[in-house]
């Protein structure tokens, strides 16, 4: 494990312990409500939590969400079809963070569209790429100066999460870390031992801790 490696767990543990801490605590006072019953008041308290927290989580997109064969062709990653489809059920939001030329379009919709038909016409997955998950949050390059791992596209994120927990996931550990300097809760994707992505239960969590 190299030092960004190491870097990426780390930052995983410590977001998993802040969450185990908070549902202890959550525990704790639903417990002490007098003449309240402990396991509703928990079960009332996670469902205002969630209601009232938000998080919306960004992707790299090649070789995290979809491989590149050697042939050219395109499909999902191992897992990222049915962990898109578990953020779509649980109501997460998502977006992309993504290197694209910017000779693409001037604006995002329009090197967003370019990309959706760059990866349209290879791809070979039993299942469209699910496109509509990600709406207008598909964010690339203006200028090349923009391109990752400069950091004026998760900035741009930033700015327009309406101060939503925000998660980054990705394959690249320089991205990883760039993302995490940025206040993003950062996470890097297909380590040995760890699960693929983050959790989605943990993201719901994490939605709710304080910012």
């Amino acid at each position: 494990m190299n030092r960004s490696d190491f870097r990426g767990f780390v930052r995983a543990g410590i977001a998993l312990g802040a969450v185990l801490a908070s549902t202890a605590l959550a525990t704790t006072a639903a417990a002490a409500v007098p003449g309240g019953d402990a396991g509703q008041g928990r079960a009332s308290a996670a469902r205002q939590g969630v209601e009232r927290g938000c998080a919306v989580v960004y992707f790299d997109l090649g070789e995290t969400l979809v491989h590149s064969a050697e042939d050219g062709s395109i499909g999902y990653r191992p897992g990222a079809a049915a962990y898109l489809r578990e953020l779509r059920e649980r109501r997460i939001p998502v977006g992309l963070i993504t290197n694209v030329p910017s000779a693409w379009g001037e604006t995002d919709a329009e090197r967003a569209a370019a990309l959706k038909k760059e990866i349209d016409s290879a791809w070979t997955g039993s299942e469209p790429f699910a496109w509509g998950d990600f709406g207008d949050r598909i964010l690339t390059p203006r200028t090349e100066e923009e391109r990752k791992p400069a950091p004026v596209l998760w900035e741009r994120a930033k700015a327009g999460a309406g101060g939503c927990r925000l998660v980054y996931q990705a394959e690249t550990a320089e991205e990883v870390d760039v993302a995490a300097s940025l206040g993003y809760v950062a996470y890097l994707i297909g380590q040995p031992s760890r699960p693929d992505y983050l959790p989605a239960r943990l993201i719901e969590l994490l939605a709710h801790l304080p910012r």
